[in-house]
């Protein structure tokens, strides 16, 4: 293997993903975290897998996962895993889950991988190597009026958390679709071009990291709600670029 960090991200992502779906639609308990997020097995076996192979191929590098925390490194580098996001879809049977893997070092992220095992996906990018979904390059669309786009969010009611419940009540009253079930799917359905809009009100920086590479290396944007271009801001939308300002005004206002 070489050691372009792109092509690290696929590996482990693959490594990762690929355990947690062993556990996929088995009778699996599931546990409450004390933040009240459903956590299995699968989330421990997979992210473990991970760390595991982060650990042999790049032994100085330090590893922020979602389920056993934080580990120092030396490099200056870290990798943010998030083994199974979505996992409220992961134990009803639902495919749309993922495994989200990215390299970063301080607020710049070298590489991104989201991985969705159950529908047999992959997309993956790195600055400047662009954004690949499947072995071909991926691309946003080119819709450019929100009455002919489709907005997506994980669960509009973690807004009224977020103090911005009004804001996406209008967004999604302003575009022909406005769905539900996204975690990181809807990053993915924007990156590809299947949706326009991702906004998450609350999101971790295992959650968000990957897709800064992803969204903009397939021609998209992807900002903290307040416009800032980070992965770390506590929240995020993703959009193509031609409605890149009309669906952030939503939350300026």
């Amino acid at each position: 293997m070489s050691d372009s960090l792109l092509e690290a991200v696929q590996v482990v992502a693959r490594l990762a993903g690929d355990v947690a779906l062993s556990h996929y639609r088995t009778a699996i308990t599931v546990e409450t975290k004390g933040d009240g997020s459903p956590v299995t097995i699968a989330d421990r076996a997979s992210e473990q897998a991970a760390r595991d192979w982060i650990a042999r191929r790049f032994p100085a590098d330090g590893i922020l996962g979602e389920e056993f925390g934080a580990r120092d490194g030396t490099s200056g580098r870290r990798w943010l895993l998030d083994p199974i996001d979505g996992t409220k879809s992961f134990v009803r049977g639902v495919p749309l889950w993922g495994t989200l893997i990215a390299v970063a070092e301080g607020d710049r992220v070298h590489a991104g991988c989201a991985y969705f095992p159950a529908v047999n996906e992959i997309i993956a990018a790195a600055p400047g190597e662009g954004c690949w979904w499947n072995g071909r390059r991926a691309a946003v669309n080119a819709v450019s009026a929100l009455a002919s786009a489709t907005a997506l969010v994980t669960d509009d009611r973690t807004f009224d958390v977020a103090t911005r419940r009004a804001s996406w009540s209008r967004l999604a009253d302003a575009v022909a679709t406005s769905r539900s079930w996204g975690d990181c799917f809807g990053y993915l359905l924007v990156a590809t071009g299947r949706a326009e809009v991702m906004v998450d009100p609350i999101i971790n920086p295992w959650d968000a990291a990957c897709f800064l590479p992803i969204i903009e290396e397939a021609g998209g944007v992807f900002t903290s709600l307040d416009g800032e271009r980070t992965a770390f801001g506590g929240h995020a939308i993703a959009t193509n670029k031609a409605l890149a300002a009309a669906a952030r005004e939503f939350f300026h206002a």
